[in-house]
């Protein structure tokens, strides 16, 4: 056990050619270098960006339009304003945004899964 945890703090113990995966750690720098993983970062990034802009756009127009204007004070139907539409409509976008999240962050997982065994086989060194 001590061995394993030298071999991995300590660059000069590792010069047997072996990974540090046959050693039963993964070579996390091998990993972030190799061009699955950048492309796995790049797709996240893709998607969660303009998705984290757009949530938060819409959260923060709420106090914009209720403060500075009246846009929203007109009856959308009968006596519900506007505001309420807007208000539920962000509650729907929230569940809505994670649903989205979670079926996406389960295919990043699935990728990141198989990037983790082409290491523990032997795929990157």
């Amino acid at each position: 056990m001590a061995k394993k945890i030298e071999s991995v703090f300590n660059p000069e113990a590792n010069q047997q050619g072996k990974t540090l995966s046959q050693q039963g750690t993964p070579n996390y720098v091998a990993i972030a270098e190799s061009p699955e993983f950048k492309s796995l970062k790049t797709k996240k990034r893709k998607f969660i960006l303009p998705i984290a802009i757009f949530f938060l756009l819409c959260y923060i127009m709420l106090p914009i339009l209720t403060s500075y204007t009246t846009i929203l004070n007109t009856n959308a139907f009968g006596d519900v304003a506007w505001v309420w539409v807007y208000s539920i409509a962000l509650f729907i976008m929230t569940w809505a945004l994670c649903m989205i999240y979670v079926s996406k962050a389960n295919g990043y997982d699935q990728e990141a899964d198989e990037i983790f065994e082409k290491e523990k086989a032997g795929g990157y060194k």
